[in-house]
């Protein structure tokens, strides 16, 4: 059935979803790589389409910005709307050494500063994966591709701009983890609570030490190598 945020029904979209976070990146995947591309919904300009790649059904869809966001849009796929697989190909800003600007990262599991997932009703801390069968899958399909992807935990933040004194990226370089973004522990969990599978392949944008970047643009136009990537798994 249709929800208060999409407007599809069931059978509109397929099993797997790709979710970037700008609905321009969206619809750039749908326009360069779906054939027979539908667009099955538009409420609130967050464009969601079904088409084909290499013969399968595929959907890609925007999930806005933040964990909030997300929860709304992927919570709806796996519950209301059949779908099995969300991968989110998202941007990220770099905290380890390890990584360069176009990085590709696959979130393994993710930390936050978030209260998302006091909703669950679990009183500790949680700490979600990815699905182990995408994992394997991406790495497979990125080393068959000549792409390499790093794996390891990812920082999802509810906020942007931290006033904090001491940031959490200083803290969390020491401990592993690889870079920061905004929605893969909401992903997890909704995927985890639902029995669905999710996974977060995240391409580095900027630097949060040095404040080295890439162009909006950029972002939305030239991280095709992990759009490919997800789109061999779907």
């Amino acid at each position: 059935m249709a929800t208060l945020h999409n407007g599809a029904q069931p059978g509109d979209f397929a099993p797997t979803v790709l979710m970037p976070g700008d609905p321009l990146r969206s619809k750039f995947i749908a326009d360069n790589y779906l054939e027979n591309a539908k667009l099955v919904n538009n409420v609130r300009g967050v464009q969601g389409y079904t088409g084909e790649y290499k013969g399968k059904r595929v959907s890609v869809m925007a999930s806005g910005m933040g964990m909030p966001s997300i929860g709304i849009y992927s919570y709806e796929l796996y519950n209301f709307l059949g779908v099995e697989n969300i991968i989110r190909v998202g941007s990220a800003g770099m905290i380890s050494p390890k990584l360069k600007i176009r990085s590709i990262v696959a979130g393994m599991s993710a930390y936050t500063n978030s209260n998302y997932g006091a909703q669950f009703g679990f009183h500790g801390n949680l700490g979600p994966c990815c699905s182990y069968e995408l994992l394997e899958k991406a790495v497979a399909a990125g080393r068959k591709m000549g792409h390499e992807i790093v794996v390891g935990p990812v920082y999802s933040t509810d906020t942007f701009y931290d006033a904090s004194v001491i940031k959490p990226a200083t803290v969390l370089k020491d401990l592993g983890v690889l870079c920061i973004e905004m929605e893969a522990y909401a992903l997890y969990l909704n995927a985890a609570r639902a029995g669905k599978n999710a996974l977060s392949l995240l391409t580095i944008s900027d630097n949060v030490f040095t404040g080295e970047s890439l162009s909006p643009q950029e972002v939305r136009e030239t991280f095709t190598q992990m759009m490919e990537i997800a789109l061999e798994i779907a």
